[in-house]
């Protein structure tokens, strides 16, 4: 949803009619999972993309007709489908989308709440009784609301939360109707701990990315603005200092890349015990295992350091900053949506 949002803006601020498509269901090699986002007007303008363009074109006309009809609809491809083939999906993937009408008073509430970086979790009834389709419910950080009624209410509620718990998107069947249940996290955040010539890669391939970067150093030669202009944030603190700023969350992945002991130990420390979705240091096996030894003796759990990668990046072969950012980087996505090899680490 966050990829879509300015676009969205933009169109209300216009006075557009606006459509919004999810993903709500796939199979096979859909190349979009549940929970991707396209948003459109009858102008023709495009935002994000539920199958990176295998259905977009006719998505598009359905939203169109959508927003004319007013009402949403539940659109089915798949490769039985004579459509399928017209749209692209002949390779083997089979998704469900649901279009709908955009409720501006609905979204402005939904974009407060992502904007403000709080876990939202919306519960919307995507195949049932015409009178019943889109209606929701939405759940974040205490807030509540939406226009399902009781006792469907309530079931969805639990529903959210249980997505909220997995951090996944589900389809599931409640009351005789289907809801689909989106969750949407706050943007992944990558600490970069060091200001090194890998980070200023790192950095750039991350936004890319769409993460949130941040660099932390306490060296005014490297933690400098001139060598990181393009980074969200800057801290130019020790470890422990800087921590002490950021939430370490689900959505946090923390790099080391100093080979100093006294500024990477303690930020392994802090993120090994926090709930950050990956933790890595740069370094060779043999600075690993040193790096290990120092970590146990100051009172790193075993199980928490497991949770370690290093050296730090899949083995891609890369020699150069660049190459290696890419590495780091290639195993940070890897983990974040967990498919994270157990051996392919950097030969460091």
């Amino acid at each position: 949803m966050r990829e879509v949002l300015a676009d969205i803006d933009r169109w209300l601020a216009q006075g557009k009619a606006v459509a919004l498509a999810t993903v709500v269901k796939t199979w096979g090699s859909a190349p979009r999972r549940e929970g991707a986002k396209m948003a459109l007007t009858p102008e023709g303008d495009l935002s994000g993309s539920v199958s990176g363009g295998c259905v977009e074109g006719a998505v598009y006309e359905e939203g169109v007709q959508a927003l004319r009809e007013g009402r949403p609809r539940l659109l089915h491809f798949g490769v039985a489908d004579e459509t399928a083939w017209e749209v692209g999906l002949a390779c083997g993937g089979t998704i469900e989308v649901f279009v709908e009408p955009l409720d501006p008073a609905h979204y402005r509430r939904l974009r407060d709440q992502i904007v403000a970086e709080r876990v939202v979790t919306v519960a919307t009834v995507v195949r049932g009784p015409e009178e019943a389709l889109g209606r929701r419910l939405a759940l974040s950080d205490g807030d509540r609301w939406g226009d399902l009624a009781p006792p469907l209410a309530a079931a969805a509620e639990a529903a959210a939360r249980e997505a909220l718990a997995s951090g996944k998107p589900t389809l599931v069947e409640l009351g005789g109707v289907q809801v689909f249940v989106d969750v949407v996290p706050p943007p992944p955040t990558l600490v970069m701990v060091g200001g090194v010539h890998i980070a200023i890669a790192l950095a750039q391939i991350a936004k890319a990315l769409g993460y949130r970067t941040v660099v932390v150093d306490p060296r005014r030669a490297f933690g400098n603005p001139e060598r990181f202009p393009h980074v969200d944030r800057l801290i130019q603190a020790w470890p422990q200092e800087a921590f002490a700023e950021l939430q370490l969350n689900e959505s946090t992945a923390v790099a080391t890349l100093t080979h100093d002991p006294k500024i990477d130990d303690p930020a392994l420390q802090i993120a090994l015990a926090s709930p950050a979705f990956y933790v890595g240091a740069l370094g060779s096996a043999k600075t690993q295992a040193r790096r290990r030894e120092r970590l146990v003796v100051a009172g790193v759990p075993l199980e928490a350091l497991a949770r370690l990668r290093g050296p730090i990046g899949l083995d891609l072969g890369g020699q150069t900053p660049e190459e290696i950012a890419v590495a780091i980087m290639a195993e940070i996505v890897a983990a974040r949506h967990e498919r994270l090899p157990a051996d392919a680490r950097m030969p460091r």
